[in-house]
């Protein structure tokens, strides 16, 4: 098992050069060096054989005692050296100074696929940036990431990627719910891969402490590694800023295509590339609520609901660019950008939202369409991700119109009982409304049901397939966590074999922990 090793990031940027690893406070540099934790007695359970494909691992490198011990942190990689980033950020709307890489440590960099991809060990022990946890994750969320990722990527979503996910031997006290339980849970380890890890927050630092050599430093790396063709100008950081303004825009759009709410969207969970980083309390939208977070931490004010994220996200903007400010810019090109950012959403979103409901082309009176939906599926408890992939079966040319979207409806809802009275009528509304609208376009049934099955999944996530997951895997079973990774490989494909797991969340997982609400805990 060979790499190519290409240490950019610890080569051009500055390291701590205090090479203890005790929680501590890191001035003027980008990270500190540090080695993972020997795991007790470490075990590959799962690997993703896509992402291997994309380092150049061959199936023999998969099976070799080298691979177990690389990516438990047991050995490192020659000619690598394994670091923390440093980094601040907003949390929950509050500067929170200091974070960084508390559980997580890059073992390298290494080229393959015409790309330089960071390979990052998530739940591998201390760093100087842990203030006082112990760096180690747990096998439930360790999971649910792993899943996740690669859920995301096929959904087609901008994310990073994930590698194997490895037993580590050892047992981590966690309190799940943060309410004095604590327990003994299986440690477990997963690799994150991605082209950077550079968050929000990296710049943020720099900038609170006025460290302007530093800050100048790590945004002229990030440009020439991650955005070359940006022109070497006075505008250069401005064309930087838009184009991290337009990646955040597109990722924000993918999420709310999806129903994926991240439930943790500070500064320093927002990757400069718009990429969906940092798996913990998320979650899909299952019943439609723009107003569902799936994060216990934020269940009193629910900062990072499903309908707040876009909000959240030109927030998150409005920070980096007060970052980049500092080194001396004028406030006006930052903030047309946000102003452009806000209205290109608005724009994108009803775009968006036309593809799902299968109109290829923008008339007057669809945004009202759109908004009347919304309204519509909040009447009463409505499975999103079922009720788009159930619509493009609806025939607006058929003499019974009604029975066609009642089926529809009562596939979807929760209770179907209550759709009847108000709930009843609104939904005949709109539905009389979307097929004179389907009316106005040329385009075959069987046309636009291909279409919008393209852009509504049959297949995602939900939590409690998941917590299944998790639940057999604390018995020695991985099978369904290998089951769930095929299945969402294709989540746009039909797949009949596989059809149980296109259905509403059961009742069992609507109030059980991991289902409903999730801890940041891991």
């Amino acid at each position: 098992m060979k790499f190519d090793v290409r240490n950019t990031f610890t080569d051009e940027l500055a390291a701590d050069p205090d090479l203890e690893n005790v929680p501590r406070q890191v001035y003027e540099s980008a990270y500190s060096f540090v080695k993972p934790t020997k795991p007790l007695k470490p075990q590959i359970v799962h690997v993703c054989d896509e992402v291997a494909d994309l380092l150049g691992l061959s199936q023999k490198d998969l099976e070799t005692d080298d691979f177990r011990e690389v990516f438990s942190g047991a050995k490192q990689i020659p000619g690598s050296r394994s670091y923390a980033m440093c980094y601040g950020g907003h949390q929950f709307g509050s500067w929170a100074g200091q974070l960084g890489d508390g559980r997580a440590i890059t073992i390298a960099q290494v080229d393959s696929s015409d790309s330089n991809w960071t390979l990052q060990l998530k739940g591998s022990g201390r760093t100087p940036y842990s203030r006082g946890a112990d760096g180690l994750a747990v096998l439930r969320s360790s999971i649910r990431e792993h899943l996740c990722s690669e859920a995301m990527f096929h959904l087609g979503v901008p994310t990073t990627r994930s590698l194997s996910l490895a037993l580590s031997g050892d047992r981590v006290l966690r309190d799940i719910m943060y309410d004095g339980n604590s327990a003994l849970e299986k440690g477990s380890i997963v690799c994150r891969v991605a082209q950077s890890f550079i968050r929000f927050g990296n710049f943020q630092i720099h900038a609170a402490r006025d460290e302007k050599e530093s800050l100048k430093q790590l945004l002229d790396y990030t440009i020439s590694q991650h955005f070359a063709e940006l022109k070497d100008s006075d505008q250069t950081y401005i064309e930087f800023f838009s184009r991290v303004s337009d990646l955040t825009l597109d990722m924000i759009i993918h999420w709310q295509r999806v129903g994926f709410v991240h439930g943790v969207m500070n500064t320093d969970n927002m990757s400069i590339l718009g990429l969906t980083i940092d798996y913990g309390p998320y979650g899909w939208l299952e019943g439609y609520d723009p107003d569902w977070t799936p994060n216990t931490t934020d269940k009193q004010h629910r900062r990072y609901r499903f309908g707040n994220q876009p909000q959240i996200a030109l927030w998150n903007l409005m920070q980096l660019a007060n970052a980049l400010i500092t080194l001396g810019g004028e406030p006006k090109p930052f903030e047309e950008i946000l102003n452009r950012f806000r209205d290109n959403f608005e724009q994108r979103y009803i775009e968006m939202m036309l593809s799902k409901l299968g109109l290829t082309s923008s008339q007057a009176g669809d945004e009202q369409l759109v908004g009347e939906l919304e309204q519509a599926l909040v009447l009463a408890e409505t499975d999103m991700t079922i009720f788009f992939r159930a619509l493009a079966e609806f025939d607006s040319s058929s003499p019974d119109q009604e029975g066609s979207s009642l089926s529809i409806l009562k596939q979807a809802m929760y209770v179907p009982e209550e759709l009847a009275g108000e709930v009843l009528g609104g939904w005949q509304s709109w539905f009389k409304k979307y097929a004179d609208r389907l009316e106005l376009q040329d385009t075959s049934v069987s046309d636009r049901k291909e279409q919008m099955n393209l852009v509504n999944p049959k297949y995602v996530l939900r939590n409690y397939m998941a917590q299944l997951a998790i639940d057999a895997a604390d018995e020695g079973n991985y099978k369904v966590i290998e089951e769930l990774h095929q299945l969402l490989k294709n989540p746009y494909s039909e797949q009949p074999e596989n059809s149980k797991w296109f259905a509403k969340r059961p009742e069992w997982a609507r109030t059980r922990v991991g289902c409903s609400m999730l801890s940041c805990s891991s």
